[in-house]
């Protein structure tokens, strides 16, 4: 008999995915999922694996010189950053971040906000939707 270990993990995401305006024909990163994919458990510190995924949703493939990081804030203040490299249409980009935390806290009592930080090459507009540049996740 096969034993699956529970996993106690409280999550609350919430994301507006705003597909590309009409008018956006243009590059689109989007941030399109976030979530926990395990905790590890050592002694009185959890530590919860994160993965989110970065797609472009515009039309356009990126330039090769954008800059771009997925920032990322705990109650409202940066605690890290993801590099993303261009993207093609359609094309995603998958990124990690390690949060550790005491086995005792409370779930859902840690705010995480996931943001596109776009530093744009002078003269071309690499992300032609912001609306769907920000995802949130309580753990």
């Amino acid at each position: 008999m096969l034993a699956i270990p529970m996993l106690s993990v409280f999550l609350i995401s919430s994301n507006t995915i705003a597909l590309s305006p009409p008018g956006c024909n243009g590059p689109d990163p989007a941030i399109v999922s976030v979530a926990v994919k395990n905790v590890d458990h050592n002694g009185a510190i959890n530590v919860y694996h994160i993965r989110g995924t970065v797609t472009n949703a515009g039309k356009r493939a990126q330039t090769s010189n954008v800059l771009q990081f997925v920032d990322i804030y705990l109650h409202g203040q940066k605690v890290d950053s993801r590099g993303i490299p261009p993207l093609r249409p359609g094309q995603s980009y998958s990124f990690g971040y390690d949060f550790q935390r005491s086995s005792s806290a409370g779930d859902g009592s840690s705010r995480f906000r996931f943001q596109i930080d776009m530093r744009q090459p002078p003269g071309s507009a690499q992300d032609c939707n912001p609306n769907n540049d920000t995802f949130t996740l309580r753990v």
